[in-house]
């Protein structure tokens, strides 16, 4: 199904932007588990728009509600349902699209798919999709950090062309990431971040950029060989967020540019195990995790609904101009670093569970 992510830790998530409500159901989640609605909540706040003047001024609280498979603050083991009312919506503010395709956006690609779309907002494209994906992934993410220790910090490295310097990834806190408006750790990139977006706002403009993430005290073992390596679910997971444009791991697109005796990562020992010297891996060889923190980034596009007036065609081909309406982010990426965390921790969840079902000699 395509609205539904995972193998035995199933999210299937559901609502249109401009519709009543948006949420998800989370089917496969252990039994037993302590969950509580504010433990969704922190992530959803995190990701809720009109945070910022960086932001959208769509005033949506995201307050979510647990309809089931939660009793007496226990998971039951039956599937979780979780919605979020859509609040401030204006379907109106779209009029001027039913026959106007955005450029870049979704419009065209669902109309010619279903022979149908969603009126308003762009429907399932649009970046209000992803709060179903969040509040899933903060059960998960609860289940591997009490249970497994796993951490997961996702932070923004670029704005544009405005790069932050490396970080400490053994350290780095998400109260060192939320310090800043932009989600950058580095006050001084963080400064400049909030320029470019600012500065491209008041153009009615939109930029793009990159967010980093790393995941740590991850076991050795996590991913199955041969087309489901954990790289590759990762990679998959980010690919289907909302504006994402790129992945890459580790090394990355630069270790295509070194040597094997350069890249190579020797072993080490550390305390009981074996671990490597180097991280040029991202923390997997071989499609399995390593036991050392894996990192990635991924590259959002620029914001496709911008506030200037563009030349280009109806569904009839016809040449028009589109001066496109609604309330949007100049720049997702501050707001997409929880939805980076929650789809990570998402597919960890279901590789720490398929992992717990293999029989080890």
């Amino acid at each position: 199904m395509s609205s539904t992510f995972g193998t035995l830790f199933r999210v299937t998530t559901f609502g249109e932007s401009h519709c009543k409500g948006v949420g998800a159901v989370v089917d496969g989640c252990p039994a037993g588990i302590t969950l509580e609605e504010a433990d969704i909540q922190r992530q959803l706040d995190r990701r809720r728009p009109g945070q910022s003047r960086l932001t959208t001024p769509r005033d949506e609280k995201d307050q979510v509600t647990i309809l089931s498979g939660v009793e007496r603050g226990k998971t039951l083991g039956t599937p979780i349902g979780l919605l979020v009312a859509n609040q401030d919506f204006r379907p109106g503010d779209y009029s001027e699209t039913d026959q106007v395709p955005r450029p870049s956006h979704a419009d065209y690609t669902y109309q010619m798919k279903y022979g149908i779309r969603a009126s308003s907002g762009g429907g399932r494209s649009s970046a209000r999709e992803t709060i179903g994906r969040v509040a899933a992934g903060a059960i998960a993410e609860k289940y591997l950090r009490e249970l497994c220790g796993i951490e997961i910090v996702a932070w923004v490295s670029a704005i544009g062309t405005v790069d932050a310097p490396a970080v400490d990834m053994d350290t780095l806190t998400r109260e060192q990431v939320d310090a800043s408006a932009v989600r950058c750790p580095d006050a001084a990139s963080a400064e400049r971040m909030e320029a470019a977006i600012l500065e491209t706002r008041d153009r009615n403009d939109s930029i793009g950029g990159i967010v980093s993430c790393v995941c740590r005290q991850v076991p050795v073992g996590l991913g199955e060989p041969v087309f489901d390596k954990l790289e590759a679910c990762l990679a998959g997971a980010m690919l289907s967020i909302p504006a994402s444009k790129g992945f890459d791991i580790g090394s990355g697109f630069a270790g295509a540019r070194l040597f094997g005796s350069q890249h190579n990562d020797p072993f080490v020992k550390k305390g009981d195990r074996l671990g490597t010297l180097t991280n040029n891996s991202g923390g997997v060889q071989g499609g399995i995790s390593n036991g050392e923190p894996i990192y990635f980034r991924v590259a959002f596009k620029p914001t496709a609904t911008i506030g200037q007036t563009q030349r280009t065609a109806d569904f009839s081909g016809r040449e028009v101009e589109l001066l496109a309406r609604g309330r949007h982010d100049p720049c997702v990426v501050p707001r997409a670093v929880p939805v980076v965390e929650s789809m990570a921790a998402l597919v960890l969840m279901d590789l720490v569970l398929q992992q717990k079902m293999r029989v080890t000699p």
